[in-house]
């Protein structure tokens, strides 16, 4: 029997439910999303939001050493799985397939949020978070944002902070 991904409610997805319940200041950044676009997901929020791409973080999900965790890096690059496995204290890390990501998050692929997930994962986040005042990522589904201060991320997550990215 196969779950289905969170679906937003009338107050939100998972993610802007926790946000709120926690009391975070953050900001709610819906966009139209276009199945037809060139662009990655987190390019396409920059665009569509008008911000600056290095301020979009991605949401991916790796497993190092047989345990998925989530790794968040700017859109504007990509992921150093070397670098997630040193950080995670791991041997090996590699991209977790998409079907099992959907089903593990609750989330679509180009809408997992760090946030509200099904259970709450191991994560990392880029170092180059904290390189701002706030940083996007994404509400629970496509064409959904949300804005906040890196370290309500980290703590709201738990996550622990590394240079896991490398320019693209």
């Amino acid at each position: 029997m196969s779950r289905k991904p969170h679906a937003a409610t009338t107050t939100g997805t998972p993610a802007i439910q926790l946000l709120e319940r926690e009391g975070v200041p953050h900001g709610v950044h819906p966009y139209e999303h276009d199945p037809a676009s060139d662009l990655s997901y987190g390019l396409e929020a920059a665009a569509s939001l008008g911000v600056e791409p290095e301020l979009v973080f991605k949401t991916l999900c790796v497993e190092a050493d047989g345990v998925v965790t989530l790794a968040m890096v700017p859109v504007t690059g990509s992921l150093d799985l070397k670098a997630v496995a040193r950080a995670a204290g791991a041997k090996k890390a590699h991209m977790t397939d998409a079907a099992d990501a959907e089903r593990i998050t609750g989330y679509v692929v180009g809408g997992i949020s760090p946030l509200g997930g099904r259970k709450q994962l191991p994560a990392l986040l880029d170092s180059s978070a904290f390189d701002h005042d706030r940083i996007y990522v994404s509400g629970g589904r496509r064409g959904l944002d949300i804005s906040l201060a890196p370290a309500d991320l980290v703590r709201l997550t738990d996550a622990s902070t590394a240079p896991i990215g490398k320019d693209s």
